[in-house]
């Protein structure tokens, strides 16, 4: 049975609770982050804190722990679960208070959840086979950017994928790609030019793909960004998706229609052995 951290206690997986009175239940008021682990470390930890110091700021949500303590907190579960290969996931609402809309921030203490998942992230179907998607419309609420527990046209998004013989969706507004349910998506063209689409209010700022495109500066590789068309995409030469737990993800399939001849392409698995080369190294 798992540990995990409730409002500074380790307990078992059974015992962990909240109030039902908490905002994040009642009204979707909160944030979270998922760090990978690999080896048992953290990958892009740093980064994962400054993401959720920014959501919660975004939203006006105290921050009462520091980053020093989260950090000792994820690594005492993964101590304690043994995860060598798998997540932490990291969930902080405003607090529970009588249900109302309004609030006083200052008078609510934040809940704070953390858990384990142990699975496979390197050996992947995904990474061996790549992944196929379908464009569905993009109809979420207009603050993309913040890393909110909001996730329910997500799920539902993925539900329609798989109804429809895929893996995962990529959201189109105004007759671009936003970005996938769960990930940010890339294109490679005919070119050899590799494209995303630029940071705004519709997209969340990925970790990963923050990450990929500073490796790839360094040695050279430029990444482009700009909005694509879900046209464009399907007749990209490559493309795929880029998040914290599936890291640089092939996709073959685009409503139907095959990118790089059915197979991960080339550029893309560099891009992948890239990605997680660099950040072993920095793991902590």
């Amino acid at each position: 049975m798992r540990t995990v951290y409730v409002n500074g206690a380790y307990v078992p997986e059974n015992e962990a609770k909240v109030s039902v009175f908490d905002r994040g239940f009642l009204f979707g008021d909160g944030i979270y982050e998922v760090a990978s682990v690999l080896g048992g470390k953290l990958i892009d930890f740093p980064a994962h804190m400054a993401r959720l110091h920014r959501s919660a700021g975004e939203l006006g949500m105290r921050f009462t722990v520091s980053d020093d303590d989260l950090l000792a907190i994820h690594r005492e579960l993964v101590s304690r679960n043994n995860v060598d290969e798998g997540v932490v996931y990291l969930q902080m609402t405003r607090g529970a208070i009588d249900r109302e809309f309004t609030f006083d921030t200052e008078k609510l203490t934040p809940t704070l959840v953390l858990f384990t998942q142990s699975r496979a992230l390197i050996d992947t179907e995904v990474a061996k086979n790549g992944m196929k998607i379908v464009s569905i419309p993009d109809l979420r609420w207009g603050r993309c950017d913040i890393k909110t527990v909001q996730l329910l046209y997500s799920s539902l998004g993925k539900m329609e994928a798989k109804a429809r013989g895929a893996d995962d969706a990529w959201l189109v507004r105004d007759g671009v790609v936003t970005e996938g349910t769960s990930n940010n998506a890339f294109i490679v063209t005919s070119e050899g030019a590799i494209i995303t689409r630029p940071l705004s209010h519709s997209i969340l700022p990925g970790i990963t793909r923050a990450a990929l495109m500073a490796y790839c500066a360094a040695n050279g590789t430029t990444i482009e960004e700009r909005e694509f068309t879900i046209e464009e995409a399907r007749g990209a030469a490559e493309a795929f998706i880029t998040s914290a737990s599936v890291f640089v993800g092939p996709v073959i399939s685009i409503d139907g229609v095959e990118i790089s001849g059915g197979k991960p392409g080339p550029v893309t698995l560099g891009l992948r052995k890239t990605y997680l080369e660099e950040s072993l190294k920095r793991a902590i």
